[in-house]
C-alpha cells in the first residue's frame, strides 16, 4: 500500500493522536454461519478469472474453510465498485455479506446479502475486466523497514522508530487488499522477499472516490460505514469495527475536525478508560500502529475513524469506542473528507 501523504487538511493537534480507540486488547465478535457457499473451485489464476456462480453446496462439517475462486472474483469486483468486503480472502463471511447487501440495494435487488447467480451476473456485467494481474516485486517494496514480529504491548512498540510491516509478505498482501493466505495460495512456493519476481495479485487499485464526501453514516448494528456526496449519492460502503458494550461508540451527530496521515498513537492513562498501564506512551507511526495508517479526527474528544494493524479483524472484533476500517478503506475515505463533514452515528 502506498504511504504517500494524503492531500487533506491536517490540524496540528491531530498529528499526535490521543485516543481510547487503539487498544490492542480486543474481543473477537463471533462470525455468523455463512448464508450460502459456492461449489469450491480450485484456486488457480485461470479458475478465478473464469469463475462463475455454481450450485450451492453445504460446507463439510469439521473441515477448514478453503478459498473459493468464485468468491475471490466477487470480492475483487465488489472492492473495485467501492462496496468493500474488507480484506479479500476468497472465503466470504459477514463483511462480504454486508458488501453484497449494499450492492444489492444499489442495484435494486432484494437485500439478502447472498452471493447468488443474479448478484454474480450483475457484478460481472458491470465490470468484465480481469480480476487478477501480474506484479513484479521491486527493490522499493523490500526497502522496509520490516520489523519482524510486531510487539504485543504499547511500551515495546514505543521503542521502535516505526511500527512498520512485519514482513514483505504482509506489505504485499495489504498493498493488494488481500490476506497473506490468499496471496500465498495464488503464488505457491514464491519467496516474497526476493526482488524481480513476478507474482499474481488482485487487480485492485487505491482509487479516489468519485466526489468529495459530504456525509458519513456509521451504522453500529450493521457494523458498517456508508459515505455520501452532497447530492446524497452513495460513494462507498465499508465494513467497520465500531465500539463495544464496555465502551460504545457515540450516537447522534458529530463532525470531522481534521485528518492525520501516518499518525502517532498516544496512550495517556489520565484520558482513556481501558487499562494498558499507568504511564503515558507515544507509539510512532506505521501501518501496524494501533490506529493504522490514517486518523480522521471527530468532534468528540478521543474519538475518530481510523485504520488498523490487522485488516482481517475488521468487523469481527470489538473496539474501544471508535470506528476502525482497513487501512486502504480509511485512506480512501480520508482523501475526500474535509473539516465540517457531518458524521451520523446510528
Amino acid at each position: 500500500m502506498s504511504k504517500s501523504r494524503l492531500a487533506v487538511s491536517v490540524l496540528p493537534f491531530v498529528a499526535a493522536v490521543l485516543t481510547a480507540c487503539g487498544s490492542p486488547a480486543e474481543t473477537p465478535r463471533p462470525e455468523q454461519p455463512p448464508v450460502a457457499e459456492t461449489t469450491a473451485s480450485p484456486l488457480t489464476r485461470e479458475a478465478v478469472e473464469a469463475a462463475v456462480f455454481e450450485t450451492v453446496v453445504a460446507p463439510v462439517e469439521g473441515q477448514p474453510a478453503r478459498p473459493d475462486a468464485a468468491t475471490a472474483r466477487a470480492q475483487i469486483l465488489l472492492d473495485r465498485a467501492n462496496f468493500s468486503p474488507g480484506v479479500i480472502d476468497g472465503l466470504g463471511g459477514d463483511n462480504t455479506r454486508q458488501a453484497i447487501a449494499a450492492f444489492e440495494k444499489s442495484a435494486g435487488l432484494p437485500q439478502d446479502g447472498v452471493l447468488d447467480a443474479e448478484v454474480f451476473r450483475r457484478l460481472t456485467a458491470g465490470d468484465d475486466g480481469r480480476v487478477l494481474t501480474d506484479y513484479t516485486i521491486a527493490d522499493a517494496d523490500l526497502a522496509g523497514p520490516f520489523i519482524g514480529q510486531v510487539p504485543a504491548n504499547l511500551t515495546d512498540m514505543a521503542k521502535l522508530q516505526t511500527v512498520g510491516y512485519a514482513t514483505p509478505l504482509e506489505m504485499l498482501a495489504e498493498k493488494f487488499h488481500m490476506t497473506e493466505g490468499l496471496l500465498q495460495a495464488l503464488n505457491p512456493g514464491v519467496d516474497f522477499g526476493k526482488a524481480g519476481q513476478t507474482i499474481v495479485v488482485a487487480a485492485v487499485a487505491q482509487t479516489e472516490l468519485t466526489d468529495d464526501v459530504a456525509h458519513i453514516v456509521v451504522d453500529k448494528a450493521e457494523r458498517s460505514v456508508r459515505v455520501y456526496d452532497a447530492a446524497d449519492r452513495l460513494l462507498a460502503f465499508y465494513p467497520a469495527t465500531i465500539g463495544s458494550s464496555a465502551r460504545p461508540a457515540p450516537s447522534g451527530e458529530l463532525t470531522v475536525v481534521g485528518v492525520a496521515p501516518e499518525p502517532n498513537y498516544t496512550y495517556d492513562p489520565d484520558r482513556v478508560s481501558y487499562d494498558r498501564g499507568d504511564r503515558k506512551v507515544i507509539v510512532p507511526p506505521g501501518p501496524n500502529n494501533p490506529v493504522g495508517s490514517v486518523w480522521i479526527d471527530l468532534s468528540r474528544d478521543t474519538y475518530g475513524i481510523h485504520g488498523t494493524p490487522d485488516p482481517s479483524k475488521v468487523g469481527k472484533t470489538f473496539s474501544s469506542g471508535c470506528v476502525r476500517l482497513t487501512n486502504w478503506d480509511a485512506e480512501q475515505l480520508a482523501s475526500k473528507v474535509k473539516p465540517g463533514v457531518r458524521v451520523t452515528f446510528r
